[in-house]
């Protein structure tokens, strides 16, 4: 099976562990991963702002970069969000609309990707992985139908004791460009998500969404909670011995 990464720009800037684990995982469970060197930004950030003319602009520039590929997979769901939920709207009425489909059909977020399409049994394949981890589930998900996916394949990692988040629907506050216009209730919804990480126990956030890593990472910070955060390819890849474990993520420390 034939896997195409698309790395989005915060987790090429901010998290490329996440990418590099992503690959790992995949093709030890057959995959061969390629990479389209010419991908750029999806239009999300365009997209959420308003400027239409750009964000399909990039859009088409997406569905051009990745015509060959046979699936698309991204460690990020809001980016996954963006080609599956607004591509088909945004180039509904432009020459692009058919490939537009045909692109939203073949991307996957990574955790979906692995139990949907390859249905992988971690506990079969003698996943270890060490401590115990909360989950962060964000918005973005939610529009493309992913829920209990990354869940059920931390559950099949023996040794990992996954602990629920109080309220894990409740936004961190990021939402792009919202946690600037609208600072204040951001802070305040990230102040609550770090109060509900603090009050479960774990050492250990698994989030594969950069933003909402990027904005929960500094609440705790703030809040002197030391929490590691790690994505889930990241969590697998170690866990089958393809990573060593990483270093706590700045200026936080591993419990």
């Amino acid at each position: 099976m034939r896997v195409s990464l698309f790395i989005t720009c915060l987790g090429d800037s901010y998290f490329p562990r996440a990418g590099i684990a992503a690959v790992k995982v995949l093709e030890r469970l057959g995959c061969a991963v390629d990479f389209p060197a010419g991908q750029t930004c999806c239009g999300q950030p365009m997209h959420n702002n308003g400027f239409a003319p750009e964000a399909r602009a990039l859009a088409a520039r997406m569905i051009r970069i990745f015509a060959a590929s046979e699936h698309i997979v991204t460690v990020s769901g809001s980016c996954a969000s963006m080609v599956r939920e607004h591509y088909p709207a945004i180039l509904a009425d432009s020459p692009d609309a058919a490939a537009a489909r045909a692109l939203a059909e073949k991307t996957f977020e990574f955790g979906e990707f692995l139990v949907n399409v390859l249905k992988v049994d971690l506990a079969a394949l003698g996943v270890r992985w060490t401590g115990r981890a909360t989950y962060h589930y964000s918005c973005h998900l939610r529009g493309i139908g992913v829920t209990t996916e990354t869940p059920r394949l931390l559950r099949q990692i023996e040794g990992l004791e996954l602990t629920p988040l109080e309220n894990p629907e409740q936004c961190c506050g990021f939402g792009g460009t919202f946690s600037t216009k609208y600072d204040q209730i951001s802070a305040a919804m990230a102040r609550d998500k770090a109060a509900a990480i603090r009050a479960s126990g774990a050492g250990t956030v698994v989030s594969s969404e950069p933003g909402c890593t990027m904005n929960i990472a500094g609440a705790c910070r703030r809040a002197g909670h030391a929490v590691d955060f790690k994505s889930l390819p990241e969590i697998i890849a170690e866990g089958m011995g393809l990573l060593e474990p990483g270093p706590p993520r700045a200026g936080e420390a591993r419990p």
